[in-house]
């Protein structure tokens, strides 16, 4: 489960900038959107468990 820092350091990392008040859904998202992907991080949209953040998100939505 990536913390705050570490999706942060993701974020740094691929040169994306983030909001600096962004909730930790609303960053994922962001990242998700620059990899090509839906952002659907805790909407209980997805179903592909390779994703980076698919164990976090099953715990998210719960």
């Amino acid at each position: 489960m990536p913390t705050i820092k570490e999706i942060k350091a993701i974020a740094k990392d691929r040169a994306i900038e983030l909001p600096k008040k962004a909730k930790k859904a609303d960053m994922i998202h962001i990242l998700q959107e620059q990899e090509g992907n839906n952002p659907c991080y805790a909407t209980k949209q997805c179903n592909i468990d390779v994703c980076l953040w698919y164990k976090d998100c099953q715990k998210a939505i719960k």
